[in-house]
């Protein structure tokens, strides 16, 4: 069974963990965004002496790739790389979408016992403003709509609500809730962390999906803010 470390560093919520295969060993949180890239460190280490391994006994090292927070994609990112790089482990990414909407699955399977066939899953990530980050799933966590940024009005997402239950999730499905109400659309207040993301690691790892560690680049959907191109931003 493969020896984790999952790191997610993307949104608001950062969290570490170390994972035998499926199973968290041992987690570490913090809700405190502008505090990620100093969470990171002293978490792993941690969660290391909990769980009573080392960081060389670790098969892999997985991060949530984006979408999300620039600054976290960064701070989650380079560290994971500089563990692979130090230590020659391989690199798993997942799509920060991806977890948030296995998240949801997972809840909705606790809640009822078993996968929810008549679902789909919406994962919404706050983008700013009327945006967010956003796809669809279905309840076996296949892609129905690829990840995007899209601006939110009461048309989006109708046609799909005409045909079946969605759950929606993330920090940007109260902007989704606030305009629209309708029988079909369900909301999760539902939190993932690493736990989550170890989980969706260890069904890559089993793959042997690794990333390039010397060019993988975070997934932002969005250019970064500058002073020549004021109109794109991606949120810090």
């Amino acid at each position: 069974m493969p020896l984790l470390l999952s790191i997610d560093t993307a949104t608001e919520h950062a969290s570490v963990c170390i994972s035998d295969n499926e199973k968290v060993l041992a987690i570490e949180h913090s809700a405190e965004q502008n505090n990620h890239a100093s969470f990171v460190q002293p978490a792993i280490k941690k969660i290391l002496l909990s769980a009573c391994c080392k960081l060389t006994e670790t098969d892999a090292v997985a991060v949530t790739a984006g979408p999300g927070s620039y600054t976290g994609l960064r701070i989650g990112l380079t560290t994971a790389k500089g563990i692979c790089y130090a230590l020659n482990k391989p690199l798993i990414l997942i799509n920060t979408l991806e977890v948030l909407a296995w998240a949801s699955i997972n809840e909705r399977k606790i809640d009822i016992g078993k996968p929810d066939a008549t679902l789909l899953f919406c994962p919404m990530i706050d983008a700013r403003r009327m945006e967010v980050f956003t796809a669809l799933y279905n309840h076996e966590l296949k892609i129905l709509k690829e990840p995007e940024a899209i601006i939110l009005d009461e048309k989006s997402f109708a046609e799909e609500l005409k045909l079946q239950p969605i759950i929606f999730s993330g920090s940007g499905s109260q902007k989704y809730k606030s305009m629209v109400q309708h029988p079909n659309a369900l909301y999760s207040s539902v939190i993932y962390h690493a736990g989550h993301l170890a989980y969706l690691a260890a069904h890559t790892f089993a793959k042997k999906d690794f990333a390039d560690i010397a060019y993988c680049e975070p997934l932002y959907l969005k250019e970064f803010f500058t002073p020549s191109n004021p109109k794109k931003n991606i949120p810090n």
